[in-house]
Parts: structure tokens; sequence; C-alpha cells
């Protein structure tokens, strides 16, 4: 059965599915020999496959990992900046492998971590409409209607938001902790709705992201989903 080279790249665990695009759009892919610069071009798998003259990592089973990420690591492979990234704190025995979504840099707690390109971009899109939870710490004054009117989605800034639900879980003094859900995940998105409600995140910990939890993970520990719980919560995922 043929499928989309980019596709085929992506299951190998070099890059992700839009990476793999870009790739063949560079003229960095040859299949048999021949430069392919077409996505929309199909293989069977049986083709010698080459990225930059170099074989494709032999395609092995999908495999997840959950990583509590420390605050003050990039989810990047190579940053501009030359500051530290998750995947150079990463333990040498693990296969190369790519984030499902990031979190920012002062940010921390858990990040999906996988060998499956094509798996990672399925599980970031917003289709999918799995929750992300987290636990944030704030300094301000809470104010609990300000906090119901972000379920009703808002728009800050010329970005509008989904809806984004926050409880308070405990205060002291001019400082608290929240249970903030969303849907979306957009590029720094509880930072810049609690600072338009007039709150400063001084701490933020994903605690969930869909059916997979954080748990008792300590920070820059990582743990592989087992292949049975994986089948369970993703099903026909695993084979798209």
């Amino acid at each position: 059965m043929s499928e989309r080279l980019a596709k085929f790249m992506a299951r190998s665990g070099l890059c992700s599915r839009r990476d793999a695009e870009k790739y063949i759009l560079e003229g960095r892919v040859t299949v048999n020999g021949e430069v392919v610069s077409i996505p929309a071009f199909n293989v069977e798998g049986s083709e010698q496959v080459l990225f930059d003259g170099e074989k494709l990592p032999e395609t092995e089973k999908t495999r997840l990992w959950l990583y509590y990420k420390p605050a003050g690591l990039i989810t990047t492979h190579k940053d501009e900046k030359n500051r530290p990234t998750v995947f150079d704190h990463l333990p040498p025995s693990l296969p190369r492998v790519m984030s499902v979504g990031r979190l920012d840099l002062n940010s921390e707690g858990l990040l999906l971590l996988t060998n499956n390109g094509d798996l990672s971009r399925a599980l970031e899109l917003p289709q999918n409409a799995w929750s992300r939870r987290y636990r944030v710490r704030v300094h301000g004054r809470v104010d609990v209607k300000k906090l119901a009117e972000l379920e009703k989605g808002v728009t800050v800034e010329g970005v509008k938001y989904g809806k984004v639900m926050a409880v308070v879980d405990s205060t002291q003094g001019s400082n608290a902790w929240l249970s903030i859900t969303l849907t979306e995940g957009k590029n720094r998105e509880i930072r810049k709705l609690m600072k338009f409600i007039g709150l400063e995140v001084a701490r933020l910990i994903r605690v969930s992201y869909g059916p997979f939890q954080l748990g008792n993970l300590k920070k820059g520990e990582i743990r592989e989903v087992p292949q049975k719980v994986l089948k369970e919560q993703l099903g026909t995922r695993l084979e798209k």
C-alpha cells in the first residue's frame, strides 16, 4: 500500500511530516536516486529513500514517553541563542524523538515525546480537542469574575482565544494557585491571558496532556508509556 513520501519519512522518526515536506521542496530527498521535489509523491516502502544522501532511520514501532521538563530548557533541537534544550538533557539511550507541542523556556511539567513525527503532528492538532491542564502560581489580586470571563473566550491584542477554565485552588496574601484547563495551547497562551486579567505568572506547571498525566514524575525524569496503554489511548492514530 502506497503512502505520501512525507508521511513515510515522518514514520521513520527522522522529522515531522511538516518538516519532511519542507525538505522535499528543498530538493534534499531522493527516491531510487532521483530527486523528488513535490510533496504529493507516493512510495510503496521498498524504494531507497535518502535524505541529504543518507538512509532514513529504520522504521520502529511507535513509542511515546512522558517527560518532566524543568524550567530553563527550550523545546527545540537546536537553538540559535545556544540556550540549553530539552533534547540536550535526554538519556543517550533514547532514540531520536520529537516533542508533541512545546513548553516555553520558563514553563515546566509534562512534555510528551515520540519517535514518530507523524504522530507528534497528529496529537498537536486542535481538532483532537485534547485538554491540557496546568497548575499556575500567580501574583496579584484574583478577580473570580474575570476568571469566569475566560470560559467564554476572549480576544487579546487581536488574537482570539477559545474557552479556558480557571479555578482558584488556594490563596496566600497576594499569591494564588490556579488550575487552568485549555484545549488550544496557543503560544504563551496562559501567560498572555493572566496578564490580560491583571495577574503575573510566577510558576507554570503542565500536569496533563489529554489522557496522559505527569503523576509522580520528578523534574528531568522520563518514563515510557507501555505499548498496551498506548494502544488503548491512541487506537487508530497509531496506524495513521
